[in-house]
C-alpha cells in the first residue's frame, strides 16, 4: 500500500515548527506522525505539502489513499480508515480525516460521500499538542514497536522498577534507574544512557542518541534520533540532530531539529502568578491563549541558544535564531534573529549557512541545495516577523 499525508489548515496554526517540514514530519510519541500511519497500515508513505517543501517531502504518485497528516492514528481509527471506499471521505465534524480519490484535492473532498467517525481523534493542531499529547502517544507508539518482540539484555548494574522497558539492538544502560511504572520506556537502537541517571517513564530514547551522566529525565519526554540529553528535562519533545547536553531545565517544550541548547540555560513553564499560558500565533501576529497552566519553550528548526540563556514561560523561538546574552528575551524571538533582550539583528542567510553547514558535518550529513532552498524560502516568508 502507498499513502499520501496531506497538510491542513493545522500547517499555519503549528508554525514556526511547519515552516520546514509537513505537519505528518512532527515527532510526537516515539515516531513521526507519518512513521506511525506507515507502520499501522504497512504502507510507503509520501506527503502533500507546501510546493518549496515538496522537494524534500514528495508525494508518492499513484497513492489512492489520503490522510490527514495532523491526525495520529490508533488501532480503532486504522479499521475505519481501511473500511474506506474509492469515492469516500472519513470526517470527525469538519476535519477531514482521510479520503479515497485518484488526486489530492481538498476542495474536491466535499464531492465524496461522507462517513462520520464515531470516535475520538488525536490531532495535532498547535505546538503545545505536541508535548500535550506526548505521553500517551509515547504509550501507543511503545505498544506497536515492540509487540511480540523480545528486549535486548540491560545490564545488572541498572536499578529497574516496572517491566515495560525495552531495548533495542546495541542500546546500552549502566548504572541508572529506570522506573516505568508510570510509563513505558522504549531505548532505540544504538542509543546510551550514561551513569547515574534517573529516567521515569514514559520516555522514548531514540536511535544513536544518548542521555548524559546524572540526567533526571521526567515523564512524557521524548528524545529523537542522533540527539544528546543532559540535565533536567520534563515532558518535553526533542526531534533529531540536535543537543540539550548540559545542566539546566527544559520542560512542557518542544524542541525541533538541528537546535542546541548552551549550558545552564533554562525555560520556565510556569507563571509567577499561575495563570493560563499565551504563545505567539504567526497568523495573528498576536498572543494566543494556550488555556495551560504549564507552557515553556517551542523551539524551531536551526535555532540556538547561548549559556546562560533564560527563557519566559511560553516562548516561540523562530527558525535559525540564535540567542545570547543576559536578562529575559522576549516571548516570541522572530525566525533568523541574532541577539537577546538588549536587541536583535537579522542574522543574514548567508553567515547562519556557515555554521549550518559546520553543524551538519559533526553528523556526516551533507548540507546541500535542497536544504539552503528551503531555508531560503523561510527567510523570505519569514520577513514581515523581523521588525528590528
Amino acid at each position: 500500500m502507498t499513502i499520501n499525508l496531506f497538510d491542513d489548515a493545522s500547517w499555519t496554526s503549528l508554525r514556526p515548527l511547519t515552516f520546514t517540514r509537513p505537519v505528518a514530519d512532527l515527532r510526537v510519541g516515539i515516531l513521526t506522525i507519518a512513521e506511525k500511519w506507515g507502520s499501522y497500515l504497512n504502507a510507503d508513505f509520501g506527503f502533500c505539502t507546501q510546493d518549496y517543501l515538496s522537494v524534500k517531502f514528495a508525494p508518492k504518485p499513484n497513492a489512492g489513499l489520503f490522510i490527514n497528516g495532523s491526525v495520529c492514528p490508533d488501532e480503532a481509527l486504522l479499521n475505519a480508515v481501511s473500511n474506506l471506499k474509492t469515492g469516500e471521505a472519513l470526517y470527525k465534524k469538519e476535519v477531514v480525516i482521510a479520503y479515497i480519490a485518484d488526486q489530492h484535492n481538498l476542495k474536491a473532498v466535499k464531492t465524496l460521500k461522507p462517513i462520520e467517525y464515531s470516535g475520538d481523534i488525536v490531532q495535532i493542531v498547535y505546538p503545545e499538542n505536541i508535548f500535550g499529547h506526548n505521553p500517551a502517544e509515547i504509550r501507543k507508539d511503545f505498544k506497536l514497536l515492540t509487540q511480540g518482540r523480545t528486549s535486548a539484555s540491560i545490564s545488572s548494574t541498572n536499578q529497574l522498577l516496572g517491566d515495560d522497558i525495552f531495548l533495542e539492538e546495541g542500546a546500552k544502560v549502566e548504572c541508572s534507574v529506570l522506573n516505568s511504572g508510570y510509563g513505558p520506556i522504549y531505548i532505540g537502537k544504538n542509543a546510551e544512557i550514561w551513569e547515574g541517571s534517573l529516567i521515569r517513564g514514559s520516555f522514548a530514547l531514540c536511535e544513536n542518541s544518548s542521555v548524559k551522566m546524572g540526567a533526571k529525565i521526567y515523564s512524557g519526554t521524548t528524545i529523537g534520533p542522533n540527539s544528546r540529553a543532559g540535565g533536567e528535562i520534563n515532558n518535553a519533545v526533542i526531534w533529531g540532530n540536535s543537543a540539550k547536553g548540559h545542566e539546566g531545565y527544559l520542560g512542557n517544550s518542544v524542541m525541533g531539529e538541528w537546535c542546541n541548547i548552551g549550558a545552564d540555560t533554562n525555560n520556565s513553564n510556569l507563571k509567577n502568578n499561575y495563570a493560563e499560558v499565551k504563545l505567539y500565533d504567526y497568523e495573528s501576529e498576536k498572543m494566543r491563549n494556550t488555556t495551560l497552566q504549564f507552557c515553556g519553550l517551542i523551539m524551531a528548526d536551526h535555532a540556538k541558544s547561548g549559556i546562560n540563556t533564560m527563557f519566559n514561560t511560553g516562548s516561540v523561538v523562530g527558525v535559525g535564531a540564535n540567542v545570547f546574552g543576559g536578562g529575559f528575551p522576549p516571548h516570541h524571538i522572530a525566525d533568523f534573529s541574532w541577539g537577546g533582550a538588549a536587541g536583535f539583528d537579522t542574522y543574514k542567510l548567508h553567515k547562519m549557512f556557515e555554521t549550518t553547514e559546520k553543524v551538519f558535518a559533526r553528523k556526516d550529513v551533507a548540507f546541500n541545495e535542497v536544504e539552503k532552498n528551503i531555508l531560503t524560502k523561510v527567510f523570505e516568508l519569514t520577513e514581515s516577523y523581523r521588525r528590528f
